[in-house]
């Protein structure tokens, strides 16, 4: 897990109508113009008992988009920490609480979940200065535990556990960085799910801490320089009080700190004082001659990429690639020649070699050419490229020569997804990570001079995979795109129209969603579920072109995919109505409370987490603004009416009997603040004309998903699946 290679862009987010909408109502008080559908259904919504929700009031606020009048009544629920928020919060946290406490499958989905869960999971070792490391969690674990071998030989040993950093487990792992002699751990906490990171480190032969403390870190690793004497990190400047959570990131920087000094001595090493939103990703070349600096802007697929000679002791940063015209991910170099993956004219991409002494467009080296697979990751290993693919999805991967020629493939178990190859140039042996949906992950050791596989660790896992399959199936969006989709359920499952369907969805910022296994589709399919992964337009499963296509003003086609993979299931008899749910989170929330303002006939239920709601006002909090180059922005005239025909939060209608709902969210999500879901989960209880519940789960000490401890994410599966059985008739849980 060494970061000598940095992605080129230093992250991404895990990512819609131009009526006036009414103050006291909250909702659309005229019906949404929409597009002409093929298809209709009729649902007939399970009868139940209208809950009674918490009074939200309204407020009179009205914004000014470009000549639009837009009423903004839940407005006040953007402060997520004030007195009358928390108060809303827990009145709807105990009608929800209360809702899915009363629902009889509940324990046993905790009960089924926490023994799935319960195996032994490990990571792919890694070796760096002589050493191996490694994650494991044991089963239970709120958190997986790090461990070393001082040689092959060596006992592990605990180096890292952060289950002991907090009692309830949210006090995670965020990031780590051995440095090139094995001699030191460089590691990040993250505080109740919080992007925010504080960098520590460690003695790996003692164990210990060393007295150094990094605050303000976000959107960085560390990468170490080649003498272990320091790392590079990026930071932004301490937040005001009352904006840790809430308040904008700019004006990121990059720095180099020493071992064993304080933070306030770190050599500030780039800046752009003139580009507030620029963001900087450090990372030392293999054989530490060069610093080479990914210069990002907001989630787009394009950087810049400079580098700095650590031979020269000058503090002149070389602008190399400054045009902003794709994207330049730095593999590697042989001297002063560099290794690019790129999509420069080549969507799918391609990898290139760039002579940093005659840097000229007309003298660069096209190494291995752009394919119909795209490229989905590259690494040197042997000195050797290893290039892992996607074909309909799927990852291959294979094996070429520095010059580019292609020397052989690495046979993979079956059609899945892969990881690891971690390792340095000279490295002749690596290790991967292969997993599919009903596979969990396998860890295999790859030798490159015997061009071998060997299984190196299988899990045992309680629960038995012979009766299931995965299918991959493909289906014509609105205008005709050919769009793939898995589905994974059990082997005698009758297409009789009539089986609880979970729609998965996400389709933005390259995101390719992959046969990835999960623990938490089990109960799911064991119940005579179908779980259905829709591949749509936004994502990276073809390519750049793929990823365009579902963007800014080509939005409405991620949606149009989503809704035909509905039809679909429900067209080839897998379900109906009354038994298909939709879900997403992060992006793909936005995406579910889109196609559930379009059709809500469509779905029985849908469960938006962690959602993008409000397409209006997220460029104004911490990182959004960041996803204007996927979004729009609703202060471009041009996007505005785009962003407001679809806007999830903007686009509920009174008088509709909409799907049941579960939105869920957590009070420290400083990647998608909360105040999107409290905004939208309002608007929603005050428009939802049915029967049908529309509730708000607010996940506390979280934030937008990473670093949750097991328990926590047990919990939460088990309610959203008691949810579901309830309003699906879902076959209990025993």
């Amino acid at each position: 897990m060494s970061l000598h290679k940095f992605p080129a862009r230093a992250w991404t987010l895990a990512a819609w109508i131009i009526l006036p909408l009414s103050v006291a109502g909250g909702c659309n008080e005229q019906a949404a113009e929409k597009a002409p559908l093929s298809v209709r259904f009729t649902r007939n919504p399970v009868q139940m008992e209208k809950l009674t929700y918490p009074e939200t009031k309204t407020v009179d606020h009205m914004d000014d988009y470009h000549g639009t009048e837009v009423a903004d009544p839940y407005r006040w629920l953007e402060d997520v920490d004030s007195d009358e928020t928390h108060a809303w919060v827990e009145a709807q946290n105990k009608v929800t609480f209360g809702f899915l406490e009363g629902i009889a499958s509940r324990q046993g989905f905790v009960d089924r979940l926490t023994e799935i869960w319960d195996y032994a999971r490990y990571s792919a070792p890694f070796r760096e200065g002589g050493r191996i490391f490694y994650f494991k969690n044991d089963g239970l674990q709120n958190q997986s535990v790090l461990y070393v071998q001082d040689n092959a030989d060596a006992e592990a040993r605990v180096l890292l556990d952060p289950n002991t950093l907090s009692e309830d487990g949210t006090i995670a792992l965020g990031g780590m960085s051995i440095s090139r002699d094995g001699r030191y751990l460089a590691w990040s906490t993250t505080v109740s799910g919080s992007d925010w990171r504080t960098w520590y480190i460690r003695d790996i032969t003692s164990g210990e801490d060393l007295k150094d403390k990094v605050e303000w870190s976000k959107f960085s690793g560390a990468s170490w320089d080649l003498d272990g004497k320091g790392f590079f990190y990026s930071r932004y400047e301490a937040p005001r009080e009352g904006e840790t959570f809430d308040g904008a990131n700019y004006f990121q920087k990059l720095y180099y700190h020493r071992v064993d000094t304080p933070q306030t001595e770190d050599v500030m090493v780039y800046e752009r004082p003139d580009q507030k939103e620029w963001g900087f990703g450090g990372a030392v070349s293999d054989d530490g001659r060069y610093l080479v600096i990914s210069v990002w802007q907001g989630t787009s697929r394009s950087n810049r990429l400079y580098y700095k000679d650590l031979a020269d002791k000058s503090k002149h940063v070389v602008q190399m690639l400054d045009d902003f015209d794709a994207s330049y991910d730095f593999l590697g170099n042989d001297g002063p020649v560099f290794f690019i993956r790129t999509n420069l004219d080549a969507p799918r991409e391609k990898i290139i070699a760039i002579d940093t002494a005659h840097p000229e467009r007309d003298n660069w080296r096209l190494l291995i050419p752009e394919s119909e697979d795209p490229i989905d990751g590259a690494t040197i290993l042997n000195n050797q490229f290893v290039v892992t693919t996607m074909h309909d999805v799927a990852n291959m991967v294979k094996v070429f020569d520095l010059d580019g020629t292609f020397a052989c493939d690495i046979p993979l178990p079956g059609l899945g997804s892969v990881g690891g190859f971690a390792g340095h140039p000279e490295d002749t042996e690596t290790y991967f990570v292969f997993n599919s949906f009903l596979n969990p992950s396998e860890i295999y050791h790859y030798d490159f001079a015997t061009s071998s596989s060997e299984l190196f660790r299988k899990p045992e896992i309680a629960f038995d995979f012979s009766g299931y399959q995965t299918d991959q199936v493909f289906y014509q969006s609105k205008d005709g795109t050919r769009v793939p989709m898995f589905l994974v359920h059990r082997k005698d499952l009758p297409l009789d129209g009539n089986n609880p369907t979970l729609l998965y969805g996400y389709g933005g910022f390259n995101i390719s969603m992959g046969p990835r296994f999960s623990t938490t589709t089990l109960p799911w399919i064991e119940n005579g579920g179908v779980y259905a992964v829709a591949n749509l337009r936004g994502g990276g499963e073809y390519g750049e072109d793929w990823h365009e296509a579902g963007m800014l003003k080509n939005k409405q086609n991620v949606f149009d995919d989503c809704i035909a993979a509905a039809e679909y299931l429900i067209r080839e008899h897998y379900t109906n109505p009354n038994r298909l749910a939709v879900y997403g989170g992060s992006n793909g929330g936005t995406l579910v409370g889109a196609v559930v303002n379009q059709r809500p006939e469509l779905f029985a239920a849908a469960i938006p987490a962690v959602g993008v709601m409000d397409m209006l006002r997220f460029q104004n909090f911490t990182i959004g603004w960041a996803w204007v180059s996927d979004y729009g922005s609703s202060e471009d005239p041009e996007m505005f009416p785009v962003l407001y025909k679809y806007s999830p939060y903007h686009n509920l209608e009174p008088g509709v009997k909409y799907p049941a709902v579960l939105v869920t969210t957590a009070d420290h999500d400083d990647r998608v603040v909360p105040g999107h879901s409290f905004k939208y989960a309002a608007r929603l209880q005050s428009c939802q004309a049915g029967n049908l519940p529309t509730l708000i789960r607010i996940q506390t000490k979280a934030g937008h998903g990473a670093g949750r401890p097991t328990a926590m994410i047990i919990q939460e599966v088990a309610d959203r699946y008691a949810f579901l059985d309830k309003v699906l008739n879902l076959p209990q849980v025993e």
